[in-house]
């Protein structure tokens, strides 16, 4: 809380991390409707990806699409270092995903 007294970078709203989490407290009301545990996981994953892309000046469609065509051919071991080549900050992604209207 007194981060901000430290760093004169930091902001002392935390109006950003409010809104990037209105989305999840919207899907927690309609996870409850959900047909299965397993769709509202796969809920939560998504509104995770998509709030990640925003909050990394992505376009989360374009991010989501990125995925869709990388992930079937990365490596079958998933190691960390080729989990990190589509991680919302990787080079690769933002070259190809940046959302251009900021």
């Amino acid at each position: 809380m007194e981060n901000y007294l430290l760093d004169g970078r930091c902001s002392i709203s935390n109006n950003i991390a409010k809104n990037s989490i209105r989305p999840f407290t919207i899907g927690r009301k309609n996870w409850l409707f959900s047909a299965s545990t397993k769709g509202a996981e796969a809920s939560a994953i998504i509104y995770s990806l998509i709030e990640t892309a925003k909050a990394n000046s992505l376009d989360a469609y374009k991010y989501i699409e990125f995925l869709l065509n990388t992930m079937p051919h990365l490596e079958k071991d998933q190691s960390p270092e080729s989990i990190s080549e589509v991680m919302p900050w990787s080079d690769i992604a933002i070259e190809n995903c940046i959302d251009k209207k900021k």
